[in-house]
């Protein structure tokens, strides 16, 4: 399941799950494949199914199946990983405006030649297509919580080289699309947008437990606003600013081992972010950082944080500075057959240049989830997941609202 089963894999909590899950073995194609499909089926309790702040918002409850499978080739030094999934889920109310399909698939390569740290080549390649709708928003999708039928396609790559004991060097590319589905007679229209970004990072190792990293990338943009769809009071619509956007990022930092127990990576450095073709640039000091720490055999506590620029998904001819923070912590219980996890995310867009006054305002999304997941065999599996969302802005009300969702279901897998 890629929606609520795999829900901690989809925030700061998704490294540490993965060490402590017990998965099934699935079933061998040959020597070196093996695939495991699955069926998962659940229920939902939605207490704000559109996302309104109305005081007249409606809950409601869906039922879900979601099909799906995951693959790995396992070669000597190189792996192919692969997955597809669907869903399909109904709800008891608004059936007329929720969409009822959710599809998707990834790849992935990895190889390399490396021999014990020392100096050889390693390969990452992955790709991954989504159709995503729009009820879909609280649980995926680095917390956006914008509810809107869309598309997400990601393409990127890294190419390795470990020189000596010592020095490391790596080269990066990607490419990143999201599509809105406007449908005026849903909603008001969103602007999605492309990006390709090329980069690479050098390091040395200073000591056994020391990296030291510097990093620097290079990003395009083109964007879904060639018009104002929107138009304010007393502006007529269709006006026009450039789709084109670029920008830069240079950061410094470490990459460590603390302890035996605990590693992390602390980058910062400084981004600008020409937008509109140049013609409204943004500057400013950013950073990423992840942090994972093996309290036990069966603790396991994670942090990722991270910030950039990036046109303006809802607000025509403005352009946004994203902060993120997200915490998780995962524990496994019943020798290994009971699986907790709790993580909390919290997102912060600060609108750095906007075309209309009105849409000069921050916003904070807050988001918390709560999962258990127990193994009864080999087979099948019960879970339950509870997620409260908060989006809050003091500027501009009429997007504020609150959201909790209850989901309990089973999975069955080979």
């Amino acid at each position: 399941m890629k929606k609520l089963f795999l829900i901690a894999s989809l925030a700061a909590v998704a490294a540490v799950q993965a060490d402590v899950m017990d998965r099934p073995s699935g079933f061998k194609v040959g020597q070196r494949m093996t695939v495991r499909p699955y069926v998962s089926l659940y229920y939902t309790y939605d207490s704000n199914v559109d996302s309104s702040h109305h005081s007249d918002s409606r809950n409601g409850s869906s039922w879900s199946i979601n099909p799906g499978f995951t693959a790995d080739y396992i070669a000597e030094n190189w792996k192919v990983g692969a997955g597809a999934y669907y869903r399909h889920h109904t709800y008891s109310r608004n059936q007329s405006n929720m969409n009822q399909n959710d599809f998707g698939q990834n790849l992935s390569y990895t190889w390399s030649n490396e021999k014990d740290g020392g100096k050889g080549w390693s390969l990452n390649l992955r790709e991954s297509y989504a159709y995503i709708s729009q009820d879909d928003d609280l649980s995926n999708h680095e917390g956006r919580g914008i509810g809107r039928d869309r598309q997400q396609f990601q393409l990127g790559g890294s190419l390795q080289r470990r020189f000596n004991e010592k020095w490391h060097a790596s080269g990066s590319a990607s490419y990143y699309l999201i599509d809105y589905d406007n449908d005026s007679n849903k909603y008001a229209p969103m602007y999605g947008w492309t990006r390709w970004t090329a980069g690479g990072q050098v390091g040395y190792v200073a000591s056994q437990w020391t990296d030291l990293l510097l990093a620097a990338n290079y990003q395009g943009y083109t964007q879904d606003n060639d018009r104002d769809r929107h138009g304010e009071s007393g502006d007529p619509r269709g006006r026009r600013i450039s789709d084109e956007s670029k920008g830069w990022t240079v950061q410094a930092g470490i990459g460590t081992h603390a302890t035996e127990r605990i590693s992390y990576r602390v980058m910062g450095g400084w981004s600008r972010f020409e937008y509109g073709d140049g013609a409204h640039n943004s500057d400013g000091f950013t950073y990423s950082l992840s942090g994972l720490w093996k309290m036990s055999d069966t603790w396991n506590m994670m942090l990722m944080g991270s910030s950039y620029y990036q046109p303006s998904e809802r607000e025509y001819g403005s352009s946004v500075r994203v902060d993120l923070l997200s915490w998780g912590v995962a524990h496994t219980m019943v020798r290994g057959k009971l699986n907790a996890t709790f993580d909390l995310n919290y997102r912060h867009e600060t609108h750095e240049y906007t075309e209309y006054e009105s849409s000069d305002y921050d916003c904070d999304v807050v988001t918390g989830r709560v999962g258990l997941n127990y193994t009864l065999n080999r087979f099948l599996s019960v879970f339950t997941t509870a997620e409260y969302q908060n989006w809050a802005s003091h500027d501009q009300s009429r997007y504020n609202y609150d959201r909790w969702r209850l989901s309990l279901g089973m999975r069955f897998t080979y």
